[in-house]
């Protein structure tokens, strides 16, 4: 068994990471006591959170959008590209990883609140730990996996990129 799966096993062990519905594995490690109301429906949210989250295997996080602002940490492994379809239709695509280590690469991105994004592995072989973190933090009610269809059709100069990273076939 090649180090990097050792690695990848390693970590999803050690933090007990589970699968994510966009891809890969999470954990959530951080939920503020703080709550905050969500502008415009007065819902009270916890002021932030935080998760692990592992890219591996040839795993994608799929196209989604949340209604918070959401930081990106880079914390092991190889560079992961998030890539972000801005207010303007253009794609955005951040490098995170070790810049250290990683000529090119970044700790830490954000993607602002309602923006459509996804993420890999630069290399797909390759793993990568990543924290997140959101605020207001994050609910399960607020997250919209893409219809890729639609997104497509929204961003046809996009398409084909679009397309590669949709949503994975679920097995039953």
């Amino acid at each position: 068994m090649s180090t990097p799966e050792l690695a990848k096993d390693d970590l999803i062990r050690h933090f007990d990471l589970q699968p994510h519905p966009e891809g890969g594995f999470f954990r959530e490690t951080y939920r503020s006591m703080a709550t905050v109301r969500r502008e415009g429906s007065g819902e009270t949210r916890s002021a932030s959170t935080a998760i692990y989250y592992l890219l591996c295997d040839g795993a994608h996080s799929a196209w989604h959008r949340i209604k918070s602002d959401e930081v990106w940490h880079f914390y092991a492994g190889e560079p992961l590209l998030v890539h972000v379809l801005d207010e303007a239709g253009q794609l955005i695509t951040y490098r995170l990883g070790n810049p250290l280590t990683h000529p090119g690469t970044v700790f830490q991105a954000v993607v602002s609140a309602g923006l459509w994004f996804a993420a890999e592995c630069e290399e797909p072989a390759t793993f990568a730990l990543v924290g997140c973190t959101v605020a207001p933090g994050f609910e399960f009610s607020e997250f919209e996996l893409a219809e890729v269809g639609a997104l497509r059709s929204a961003y046809p100069v996009h398409a084909e990129f679009i397309a590669r990273l949709g949503p994975a076939a679920r097995t039953a």
